[in-house]
C-alpha cells in the first residue's frame, strides 16, 4: 500500500497514529540537527520531521539529499506539531518518519512549483504537467470537474437526457471556418470538426427526445483572440415544446443551483429585461448592471437645434458621471481620446461640466444655451 491517508487529511485526531503517506517534496528545511519536509498531493501539505535523536543516521543523510519535486513514501507516527500553522488544515500535526523511501528523484524544476510561481505562461505552458501541481491550476481543474458533476445532476434531475453526437461529420455552414480531417476511405473527400452539435441536437428532437444536453467540446478555426478559442467546451441543450420562459426558467435554475453548490451563495430571481431596455438603458446587449451609470435619453432635447452631430443621429444619450465636475481638461482630453480608439469607434465626445454654483459649461456652448442643458442634465440625473 503506497498510502494509508493523504496529505490533507491528517488531523489533531490522528496522533499517535500509524501512517504512510506518498507525494512530492515541496521544500527541505534543514537545520543540522533536524530536518523538516513538507510533502505534497493534491490534498494538501503535511509536513514531515526528522530528529537525529529520534532518526537513524542513515535516514537523517536521505533527509538531507532531498530536494524539490522529489517523490517520495515515508511511514511514521502523527504527533502534535510545536509550532502549529493555522494556515493549513494540517497545522497542528506531523509526521515523525520511521520509514523513507525515495520513489523518484527529480531535477531542479524550471520554475517554482508555488502559488505565486517565477515562471512566465511561455515556460510554464512548455512544463504544464509541472504546472498542474500549482494550486491556481489545480483548483481550476477540481472547479470545472465540480461545475461538470453539478451540471450533469441538476439537467438529469430536470428531465434531460445527455446525449453524445459525433465528432467526425460533413462540413455545414456556420460562423467561422471548420477544422478539416482528410478521409482515409474516401480519397479527396473530408470530415469537419463540429463547430456546434446544432444539426444533431436537431435530429433528437425530431426523434422525440425532447430535453437533451451534452457538456461537447466544439472546434472554430478562428485567430485567438481573448474571446475565441479554436477549441472550447460548452453546455449544450435542446428543448422542444417550450416558449422563451420556460428556457430562461431552466437555466436560470441551472446557474442559480451552480452558485449554490460550489460557490455556497444563495441567489433570488434574476432581474430580467428586453433585448430593447438593456440597449436603450447600457447601450449593450450583456450590461454590467452594476455599473449604474444608464443613459438618458436626449433625442427631444438635443435635436432640431443647429448641431447637425445629434440632428442627423437615430439615437442621443448621455450619462451623468458622479464627481466629474472635478476632471481637469487634459483628463477629459484623454477620455476624447479614448472613445476615438477604433474598438470604441467614435468621432469624438460632447461633455457637460456641472459647476457648483449650479451653472453649466459644455463643448457645445455654441449651440446650447444654459437652459437646454439644465435639460440635458435634469435627464440624465446629473448633479
Amino acid at each position: 500500500m503506497y498510502r494509508s491517508h493523504n496529505c490533507g487529511e491528517l488531523r489533531a485526531a490522528n496522533i499517535n497514529n500509524e501512517i504512510t503517506l506518498a507525494g512530492w517534496v515541496q521544500k527541505v528545511r534543514n537545520k543540522g540537527f533536524m530536518v523538516w519536509v513538507d510533502l505534497r498531493d493534491r490534498y494538501g501539505i503535511t509536513q514531515l520531521i526528522f530528529d537525529e535523536e529520534r532518526t537513524p543516521k542513515e535516514m537523517m543523510d536521505q533527509a538531507e539529499k532531498l530536494g524539490r519535486e522529489f517523490v517520495i513514501q515515508v511511514k511514521g507516527s502523527v504527533i502534535e506539531r510545536t509550532s502549529k500553522n493555522p494556515n493549513i488544515p494540517t497545522g497542528d500535526i506531523e509526521i515523525l518518519v520511521s520509514e523513507l523511501t525515495t520513489l523518484n528523484e527529480a531535477k531542479l524544476p524550471p520554475f517554482t512549483i508555488e502559488d505565486d510561481t517565477d515562471g512566465g505562461e511561455e515556460l510554464r505552458m512548455k512544463y504544464r504537467y509541472l504546472d498542474i501541481r500549482r494550486s491556481p491550476v489545480k483548483d481550476s481543474l477540481i472547479f470545472r470537474h465540480k461545475v461538470a458533476q453539478e451540471t450533469r445532476k441538476y439537467l438529469s434531475d430536470e428531465g434531460f437526457i445527455e446525449v453524445e453526437t459525433p465528432y467526425l461529420i460533413k462540413s455545414t455552414p456556420e460562423g467561422a471556418r471548420d477544422f478539416v480531417v482528410p478521409s482515409r476511405m474516401n480519397e479527396g473527400q473530408f470530415y469537419a470538426l463540429p463547430q456546434s452539435p446544432q444539426t444533431f441536437k436537431q435530429l433528437l428532437m425530431v426523434g422525440g427526445m425532447d430535453k437533451y444536453f451534452q457538456l461537447v467540446k466544439c472546434f472554430r478555426d478562428e485567430d485567438l483572440r481573448a474571446d475565441r478559442q479554436p477549441e472550447f467546451t460548452q453546455i449544450d441543450c435542446e428543448m422542444a415544446f417550450v416558449e422563451q420562459d420556460d428556457i430562461l426558467n431552466a437555466f436560470e435554475g441551472l446557474t442559480r443551483h451552480l452558485l449554490k453548490e460550489i460557490n455556497g451563495v444563495e441567489v433570488d430571481k434574476f432581474p430580467r429585461m428586453t433585448f430593447d431596455e438593456a440597449m436603450k438603458r447600457y447601450g449593450n446587449d450583456k450590461p454590467d448592471i452594476r455599473f449604474g451609470m444608464e443613459f438618458g435619453e436626449l433625442n427631444d432635447v438635443s435635436q432640431h437645434k443647429d448641431f447637425n452631430v445629434f440632428n442627423n443621429a437615430e439615437l442621443v444619450v448621455g450619462i451623468a458621471v458622479p464627481g466629474g465636475n472635478s476632471y481637469s481638461r487634459k483628463e477629459i482630453d484623454k477620455l476624447v481620446d479614448w472613445v476615438k480608439r477604433p474598438q470604441v469607434g467614435a468621432l469624438g465626445m460632447v461633455y457637460v461640466r456641472c459647476n457648483e454654483d449650479g451653472t453649466y459649461k459644455s463643448s457645445v456652448d455654441k449651440f446650447y444655451d444654459q437652459e437646454d442643458l439644465v435639460k440635458w442634465a435634469k435627464k440624465t440625473g446629473a448633479k
